[in-house]
């Protein structure tokens, strides 16, 4: 029997989505099974989504829009409803990123995360948010949007040799990686420089760190530490957080040296080719 749960469009973006579904699928004079055979999936997953018992994926949601014919509204809410998804103190964050013209950030362990491949980004999520993983992996490539949009933000990235020598989630997804971080050198928003372990101590040790910039609203600092992460626009931040970041770009291998050291790592620490079961090939 289909599930009947009234829902309070107002409560969530997820209720909100399922409220929606529902009244699209009953006015298209649809069951549940129906609609789900015709989006390929079961008659149990749309009643879950309509009882937001279940997150949407933007897959599902386009597809909705598309057999429904409702326009692009779907997978527009999917952007809200996913945003919900990520930790409460970092959806204002996710916010300000999409909103931002300039984004430059200092990372010393792992992949920033509007670079990280998706299975890459599974393995460093089962170690910080095992619960409810699929929803937060989602809600993380959704992230990744803000660089497939017409004016996509600028990126300046600079990471630790530690981010490329670290094994996450095993050989093959680090290999995989490290040619995504490669296969931004095709695009001019988007920089990518490495500081060396050669360089001994740096600016960048006190830790991870990331500058926005806005048309016309004030710059941002963002840090976090192992509980939640802290945005300010203090004036002061802001400049420390500058000085900081360009005395880290000027330590950092240029763009062109990063991508080679990039590409050396690839080949001394996970195999130059690496073939889908991981294993190295001839």
């Amino acid at each position: 029997m289909a599930n009947i749960r009234q829902l309070d469009p107002s409560a969530s973006p997820l209720d909100h989505f399922g409220s929606e579904l529902r009244h699209w699928r009953e006015a298209a004079g649809l069951s549940q099974p129906q609609l789900g055979a015709k989006l390929f999936c079961t008659g149990s997953l749309v009643g879950q989504i309509e009882t937001a018992h279940k997150v949407p994926t933007r897959d599902f949601a386009e597809r909705v829009d598309s057999v429904l014919g409702a326009g692009g509204a779907f997978g527009r809410l999917a952007g809200l409803v996913l945003r919900s998804q990520l930790p409460s103190w970092f959806q204002e964050v996710a916010r300000m990123e999409a909103q931002a013209t300039y984004i430059s950030t200092y990372q010393a362990q792992v992949v920033y995360g509007l670079l990280q491949t998706e299975a890459y980004a599974r393995a460093v999520l089962e170690v910080s948010k095992p619960d409810q993983l699929d929803e937060r992996l989602a809600a993380r490539m959704e992230r990744q949007r803000v660089l497939d949009r017409a004016a996509p933000s600028a990126l300046w990235v600079v990471l630790s040799e530690a981010v490329l020598r670290g094994e996450v989630g095993g050989r093959e997804v680090m290999w995989n990686q490290l040619a995504h971080l490669l296969s931004f050198r095709e695009r001019d928003d988007v920089n990518v420089q490495v500081v060396p372990f050669s360089v001994g101590a740096h600016r960048g040790l006190p830790g991870t760190f990331t500058l926005m910039r806005f048309d016309g609203d004030p710059d941002i600092a963002y840090t976090e530490d192992f509980i939640q992460g802290h945005a300010t626009a203090n004036p002061q931040a802001i400049r420390a957080g500058s000085l900081r970041y360009a005395q880290l770009q000027a330590t950092a291998l240029s763009v062109e040296a990063s991508g080679a050291l990039i590409s050396r790592v690839m080949e001394e620490s996970y195999g130059e080719h690496l073939g889908a079961d991981g294993r190295d090939m001839a």
